[in-house]
């Protein structure tokens, strides 16, 4: 059975003022600024196709986040993690490179590059590039 949308919905005072901050900020991400626009314009019974013309969106939009705002509330319009392939290098495999490039000169080396760390510790240079970059770690500008 199909998932019936109220014509209007109806928002408690807590809803509407997180709502309205959430399309206010700038710091919001224009995503989410987007749907609690049409979270609060559907409060106000409009069409969604009117909201839709109003936001310079489409009609499917408006329905699907008109939608999941009745099913889940504010919940329901915040960002999903989306899906991805999961980290080949642990914790403690980042924690020993950092370590390592911190700690030690390779050997006939001033300073490690990313190929020398790379070798030395079975990973990736894209990895050691990634994880130099996370941690700000620019080991051919150090004083050692």
């Amino acid at each position: 059975m199909a998932y019936r949308v109220p014509t209007s919905l109806d928002l408690s005072a807590e809803e509407r003022a997180e709502l309205e901050s959430w399309a206010r900020r700038r710091k919001t991400a224009q995503g989410l600024a987007l749907r609690a626009r049409i979270v609060l314009l559907a409060s106000d019974g409009r069409s969604n196709t009117a909201i839709a013309a109003e936001l310079s969106t489409g009609k499917h939009t408006v329905g699907k986040w008109r939608e999941r705002f009745a099913r889940e509330r504010t919940d329901g319009l915040l960002d999903e993690p989306r899906s991805g392939a999961p980290r080949r290098i642990g914790d403690e495999q980042v924690a020993a490179l950092i370590d390592r490039t911190l700690g030690e000169r390779p050997q006939g080396a001033t300073h490690w590059s990313q190929r020398s760390m790379a070798k030395a510790s079975g990973v990736s240079g894209a990895t050691v590039g990634r994880v130099w970059r996370a941690f700000g770690l620019q080991p051919h500008r150090s004083e050692t």
